[in-house]
Order: structure tokens, then sequence, then C-alpha cells
């Protein structure tokens, strides 16, 4: 700090990235990053993974509450009956040229869907929970779409009835999909469905703590996640997989990469101390998957990768490790495992811009100065 720089008066946090501070007070969800867990509403998000749906616990993030049989059947017809894409965002995604990236086209995309929602100026709760379902709905069918589009296929419409993990599987390759590949990606959904305050979600409720509307925050935060240092990791993870090429060369890699101080993707977390708890249920399903289709050898080297960092560091894996070789035994393509993330964390942004907006203030953080102070304009002629 210069010198001559001024102190902030009274208190004052001023951490990296805003590490450990408070920023909220949220009853959506809880991390306890020395103990492993992840609580969504008062109920383990692992345990909800083995036994609920990403349509269920869509429902408990929005609401509160588990639902009641009655309550669940009314919402599901609404939820998961026939939702096509407006025919503009679809001529919308005919214009995009092919280099253009998925998540570049769903943050633009998703930004129009605002234009032609029936509910667009209403700002009631009713209506932005009707919105946040909309989202739900058509961000899969959005993702789905462009990749048929961009590899010169038309877009298909989903099966009315069906879940976001069906709807996705079938609008994306075109057949129906295999029932353990369906619950296995709505496991992969519930546990993403929200993990706190992360970048994307919090920049969600920054925007939405503006009154912006709810396509402008959903569109906020697809904005952080693009980034590789939240949304790409599993892209990454993907990569070094392939590069790795066997079990064998895991090891060789591993102390290479860390003689060379680098870090590895799908290992180590801002919050949590130990093993991330989603790694122990996508590690099961990545494996019962990978064998199931017969592609076994990126799961294999990723098992090799983890018992050589875990035995020559203390860093633990992430969600993202066991992703990699589960989506590509489901046939998703790399450049799809970002996209997807959105397909999952838009129940969670949206529930925090409900929460945000249920007792808003506007957020607005210090920085703490460091530059000088006091310094004497001269005339350019006379600038040394």
């Amino acid at each position: 700090m210069d010198k001559n720089s001024p102190k902030t008066e009274g208190p004052f946090q001023s951490e990296a990235g805003l590490a450990d501070v408070v920023a909220c007070n949220s009853e959506i969800c809880f991390i306890d990053g020395e103990q492993g867990r992840l609580v969504y509403r008062g109920y383990d998000a692992t345990e909800l993974a083995e036994v609920s749906t990403f349509e269920e616990v869509a429902y408990l993030l929005w609401y509160g509450c588990l639902p009641r049989m009655t309550e669940f059947r009314v919402f599901l017809a609404g939820f998961t009956g026939s939702m096509s894409l407006p025919v503009e965002t679809t001529m919308i995604l005919r214009m995009f040229p092919k280099a253009v990236t998925p998540m570049e086209v769903i943050r633009t995309a998703v930004s129009s869907l605002g234009h032609w929602d029936p509910d667009s100026g209403n700002t009631n709760l009713d209506a932005s929970l009707r919105k946040a379902q909309r989202l739900t709905l058509r961000i899969p069918l959005l993702i789905a779409a462009h990749q048929r589009l961009r590899h010169g296929h038309e877009p298909i419409n989903p099966i009315a009835g069906q879940g976001i993990a069906f709807n996705f599987l079938y609008t994306l390759h075109g057949k129906i999909p295999d029932h353990d590949l369906v619950k296995a990606f709505d496991v992969a959904l519930i546990l993403h469905a929200d993990h706190e305050l992360n970048a994307s979600t919090f920049a969600a409720r920054v925007t939405a703590a503006t009154m912006a509307d709810i396509y402008s925050s959903v569109t906020s935060a697809i904005g952080a996640l693009k980034g590789p240092l939240h949304g790409g990791a599993n892209a990454e993870v993907m990569k070094i997989l392939e590069e790795i090429g066997s079990p064998e060369k895991a090891e060789a890699y591993v102390l290479d990469q860390l003689a060379a101080k680098k870090k590895i993707p799908g290992f180590g977390h801002r919050v949590y101390r130990c093993e991330d708890p989603r790694v122990a249920v996508l590690r099961k399903y990545a494996g019962n998957i990978t064998r199931k289709v017969g592609k076994t050898k990126l799961f294999e080297i990723t098992q090799a990768v983890e018992k050589v960092v875990l035995e020559k560091t203390k860093v633990f894996p992430n969600v993202d490790l066991y992703t990699a070789s589960l989506y590509n035994a489901m046939g998703i393509p790399i450049e799809l495992f970002t996209p997807i993330f959105a397909i999952s964390r838009v129940v969670g942004w949206t529930s925090h811009i409900l929460e945000q907006w249920s007792n808003n203030r506007l957020i607005r953080p210090r920085a703490e100065y460091i530059g000088p102070l006091d310094l004497q304009f001269k005339p350019m002629e006379e600038r040394t």
C-alpha cells in the first residue's frame, strides 16, 4: 500500500476474491467445508440425488419445502407439459455463426427469451415463478437445438410429461434415452442445482438487487459461468484425460504437473477442505454408466489420476472430476459440458433471485483504495 494512501475508517473486511466474507443471509443452501456437507433447504443434497428427482428438488428450492403428492402432480402438469422454444428464438439460433461457442449462444438466446415471455412485465411472485420454470425448461432446449443446428440437423421438440434429464438427452440425440442414462444425468443435475454464493449465483443476486428482471439476472449468471475459472472446469478435466491417453500414463502426467507447480483440473475447491461430497455419488454413477456403454477408459484414467494426486498431495477431488467421463459416456460433446451446468444451476440462480427480492437491498460493497492521494495536476508540457 502506498504510504500516502488513505485508511478506510471503521471495520472493513478486505479479502482477495471476498474469501469467507458473508454477503447475505440465505435459507437455500448450506455448505460445511470442513465436514464435506451440502444441504438444500435442510436436506442432504447427496441423499436427494439418490432418492429424489431434479423436478422435485427444483420445487424444494423454489418453494422452500418438499411437495405433497397432490401439489407435485399439479406442479408437474404445468412444469413438464409440452414446452417448445418461441419461433423467434429458434430463428435467432439459426443466425449464429458456426464458430460461436455454445456458452455464447445461450448467453444471448436466454437474454432474448424475455422478449416473448407473456409475463415479461409482471414482477409478482407467481409470475416470477412461472418465468423461473420456463427458463428451466427452455435452457436445455436451447442447448440441444443449437447443437443440432450447427451440425446440420433440425431441432426436436420435447416429449410432454417427461423430465428435464430425459428431454435434454432426447432432444440432443434424437432418440429415446436409456433409463439408466436418464437417472445418472438426473443425479448430476440435482448435485449441480445450487452451491451457495458461487460466482454465477452472486452475479445473479447482484443484478437482481438492482431490481432488473429475471432474464437480465440469469444472463449475468451465465456470463459469469462462461469463465474458465468457474463453469469451464469440467471441460478442462476432459482435456487432460484425453491428453493422458491411458491409465498407465496417469502417474507420470500428475508428477510432471506437480513438479511444474501446475493446478490439476478436478482437484481443489475454494470452500471444501475435504472431498467434495458430490464426488462419491458421481464417481459411482460414472463407473456404472461407463461400464454399461463400454467406454471405461476415461473413467479408469480418472481413477488413476485421483489415486496419484491423493498420494502426493493434500488436495481433494471436486465435483468436476467425474462429470467428464460420465458426460462423455452419455455421448455429450465436450463443448456442452459448461452449458449443461446452466441446465441445472438455473434452478439455484432463480431461487436466489427470488430470495433476493423477498428482502431486497442494493448490493454495494466497498473497495479499499490503495492508490495515491493529493497528486498535483501539471500541464502536459511540464510533465516528465
